[in-house]
């Protein structure tokens, strides 16, 4: 083989190199004037086991879906309620973005139509305007935000805390 950089010929696998953007394979004396490239190294072959417990399919697990958290549907004309709620309480548009601390290009295109709300902002133009986005009766909206918080575990659920007096 021989050198892409000086021509002579290289005794061994050569290195390769990054020269100027180029990936060349050089010999040992102009490899100092590059940065070496690391060639990936191959994970060794591992071979299945003929063991009837390795050949047990492994349980599945369930995926958290996003469609299991939606509550209820949007209504259809959500972007005129906004719009004639936020008049009907005198606000302009950057107001209501100051109130609920989000962009006022993004609530100019809820209130168009053209991007519906996530759940998080959706809440808080609820909350401020004293409106209802979704076709949902709010009960059941309460009762299944329950239910999801009820299955959920966090850490402060399992711990307690023991706290020694001052000295």
């Amino acid at each position: 083989m021989q050198c892409e950089l000086c021509g002579a010929s290289v005794a061994g696998p050569g290195k390769k190199v990054r020269i100027e953007g180029a990936d060349l394979q050089v010999c040992m004396a102009c490899a100092r004037y590059g940065t070496e490239i690391q060639q990936p190294r191959q994970a060794p072959r591992r071979y299945p086991s003929s063991s009837p417990a390795a050949a047990a399919p492994a349980p599945i697990r369930r995926r958290r879906d996003l469609f299991d958290q939606l509550v209820g549907e949007l209504v259809e004309d959500y972007g005129e309620r906004i719009r004639a709620a936020r008049v009907a309480k005198g606000m302009s548009t950057k107001d209501l973005a100051l109130g609920i601390k989000e962009k006022e290009l993004l609530l100019k295109k809820i209130e168009k139509g053209e991007l519906v709300p996530e759940d998080e902002v959706r809440t808080k133009i609820e909350k401020i305007l004293d409106i209802r986005l979704l076709d949902v009766p709010e009960d059941q909206i309460v009762r299944q935000r329950n239910e999801q918080q009820r299955i959920s575990t966090t850490l402060g659920d399992v711990l307690s805390f023991k706290r020694s007096p001052k000295s």
